[in-house]
C-alpha cells in the first residue's frame, strides 16, 4: 500500500509538472503567421574572375537558387548592381562610381527567369554578365582597366510584398554559412593568368663585363620554371644567359627570377657571388621577345627569347 501511494504520489507530480510545462509555452503563439523572407543560394559559381588578356570574352556568371516561403515564387526581380574598384599604393582604395553614390545596374533578373530544375524543389536561375558590359556600366572604357583591378557585384533580391534583400541586410549565417551561402555580394577580380613555364630556345648579344666584351652571340636554350608558391613568377635556370660561357665560368647555385605581373616582366635574385639582377624589356611580339639584363657587377648583356613550339608568347613589356 506504500508502494502504490508512492507510485501514484510521483505519477500525480509528473502530471503536474508536465502541464505546468505546456502552459508556460502556450500562449498560443502564431507560428504559422511569422513573417518569412527570402534569400539567393549559389549554387554554381561558373566564372568570378576576368581575364585582363581576354576582357572581350571574360564573364561573371553564376547560377542561383531562390529560397522563400513559396520555394521561390515570391521572387519577383533580382538587380544585378556593380562597381569598380582599385588600390592605388600609397593613396587607397579608389572606387568607381565613388562610394558617397550609388553602384550601378547592369541587368535585372525577372521573376520568369527562374524556373523549377531536377534537385531540388526550389527556382533557379542561371545569368551571365560580359565583362564588357560592367566595364560600359561603370563609365569605363576596356582600355581604364588594369591587371589587379575588382569589379563589387551586388545582388537586390525585390519580392511581390515590396521587400528588398541585399547584402547590407543579411546575418553572418546567410551570408557566410555553407548551407546558405547567400553573400549577394561577389567580388569579380580582374586577373593576368601566366603561362611562361617551359623551355626557351634563346639568342645573346652585346654581352660585357667590367673585364671585356664576349664577342658575336651565343645560342641555347633557357628553362623557366614556375615557383609554386609565388603565382607568375619563374626561376630561369641560367641567369646571365650564357655569358659566363665567355670566362668558363658557369650559373651554378645562382638563383634569377622572372616575375610575370599582368605582362610586365622583372628579374631578380642573385649568382653565387651574390651580385643582383634585373631587366629591361626592348622588344616584344608574339614570336619572340627581347631584354636587356644587368647585374650588379655592371655585366650585361642582350637577350632574345624565342616562342616555343609555335605557342604565340603573350604581350611583354
Amino acid at each position: 500500500m506504500k508502494m502504490f501511494k508512492y507510485s501514484f504520489g510521483l505519477l500525480l507530480s509528473a502530471i503536474v509538472l508536465l502541464s505546468s510545462c505546456r502552459d508556460f509555452v502556450e500562449p498560443n503563439v502564431p507560428y504559422s503567421t511569422f513573417d518569412t523572407a527570402a534569400y539567393l543560394r549559389t549554387i554554381d559559381r561558373t566564372s568570378t574572375t576576368f581575364n585582363f588578356f581576354e576582357l572581350g570574352s571574360s564573364n561573371f556568371a553564376l547560377t542561383l537558387e531562390a529560397v522563400d516561403a513559396e520555394d521561390g515564387a515570391t521572387v519577383e526581380t533580382v538587380e544585378i548592381r556593380v562597381r569598380h574598384r582599385r588600390l592605388i599604393p600609397g593613396v587607397g582604395l579608389e572606387y568607381t562610381p565613388a562610394l558617397a553614390s550609388e553602384d550601378v545596374l547592369v541587368r535585372t533578373l525577372q521573376a520568369s527567369d527562374f524556373a523549377p530544375n531536377d534537385e531540388s524543389r526550389f527556382l533557379r536561375t542561371s545569368f551571365t554578365i560580359p565583362a564588357l558590359d560592367a566595364i560600359q556600366a561603370v563609365g569605363l572604357t576596356p582600355e581604364d582597366i588594369e591587371g589587379g583591378d575588382s569589379f563589387e557585384f551586388r545582388l537586390v533580391l525585390n519580392d511581390r510584398f515590396g521587400r528588398a534583400f541585399t547584402n547590407t541586410n543579411l546575418s553572418g549565417n546567410v551570408s557566410g554559412g555553407t548551407f546558405y551561402a547567400s553573400p549577394f555580394f561577389y567580388n569579380v577580380s580582374v586577373i593576368c593568368p601566366s603561362d611562361l613555364g617551359g623551355t626557351y630556345n634563346f639568342e645573346s648579344s652585346n654581352m660585357s663585363s667590367a673585364f671585356g666584351s664576349c664577342e658575336g652571340t651565343i645560342t641555347g636554350t633557357s628553362t623557366w620554371t614556375p615557383d609554386s608558391g609565388t603565382p607568375g613568377t619563374y626561376e630561369v635556370s641560367d641567369g646571365t644567359f650564357g655569358f659566363w660561357d665567355c670566362y668558363g665560368d658557369s650559373w651554378d647555385d645562382g638563383e634569377a627570377f622572372m616575375a610575370d605581373a599582368c605582362g610586365s616582366l622583372t628579374m631578380s635574385g642573385s649568382d653565387k657571388y651574390g651580385d643582383s639582377y634585373s631587366m629591361v624589356v626592348t622588344d616584344s611580339s608574339p614570336e619572340s621577345f627581347t631584354f636587356v639584363w644587368t647585374n650588379s657587377s655592371s655585366e650585361t648583356g642582350t637577350v632574345t627569347i624565342f616562342a616555343q613550339d609555335g605557342k604565340p608568347l603573350p604581350p611583354i613589356n
